[in-house]
């Protein structure tokens, strides 16, 4: 399974029925292809939409209608299309459940990075609304791989790039596991399939301790 796909899959497991989700531009978009059977939510997209639908057909986008991706989408029945302000203060009040971020890093102490990288001496391309949902929202998911490219670990002690937010993050969801952020220290609870614990602390620099109830992933 591709890695995206098994990490969006596994996300989908975290909503339930009736919340109000933001899905974070990126991986996080893929979420609402895989929602378990008889869930039923409201999505949210921060540029000023509640009620995103299922993406369109090629031929059926409509240049107006997006995501915060500047993907296409569709709009579901009694869906409502705002100014950004509009859906920046909602997003900053409490009114989304869940949020599903893509991330550069996460760190043991729930802290998520996820805007920026330094290239020529400049940090870009810029927070964009993903600020404001880690301030607002109660429940906040990232999702990411768990290394890099290099082999170098994402779920780290201590971030290195700029925050995004700040002790905002519940759970992590990698390519490889799935951890629960605890007091200072992260809580493995599940690993992909054909992934060992071995494998998963080779590539986590958090500290983390093993859940008794610790499994495979159920996809």
């Amino acid at each position: 399974m591709d890695a995206r796909v098994l990490i969006a899959k596994r996300a989908a497991q975290e909503i339930k029925d009736g919340q109000l989700v933001n899905l974070g531009f990126g991986m996080p978009t893929q979420v609402s292809n895989y929602l378990p059977e008889g869930i039923h939510v409201l999505f949210h997209a921060e540029n000023g939409v509640f009620g995103v639908g299922p993406k369109p057909k090629a031929s059926e986008a409509l240049a107006d209608m997006t995501n915060a991706g500047a993907e296409p989408i569709t709009l579901v029945p009694g869906a409502a299309i705002m100014d950004l302000a509009t859906s920046l203060g909602a997003m900053r009040s409490g009114r989304l459940d869940v949020t599903i971020l893509g991330a550069l890093e996460v760190d043991q102490m729930g802290n998520i990075a996820n805007w920026a990288v330094q290239r020529n001496g400049k940090w870009w391309p810029g927070i964009g609304g993903a600020m404001d949902l880690c301030y607002g929202t109660e429940v906040v998911i990232a999702c990411l791989m768990h290394a890099d490219k290099g082999g170098e670990s994402k779920i780290m002690k201590k971030c290195a790039l700029p925050l995004t937010g700040k002790g905002c993050v519940k759970t992590i969801i990698t390519d490889k596991a799935v951890f629960e952020v605890g007091e200072n220290v992260l809580i493995l609870k599940e690993h992909a399939p054909g992934v060992t614990l071995e494998e998963i602390k080779t590539l986590t620099e958090a500290d983390f301790v093993v859940a008794d109830t610790f499994c495979e992933m159920k996809l």
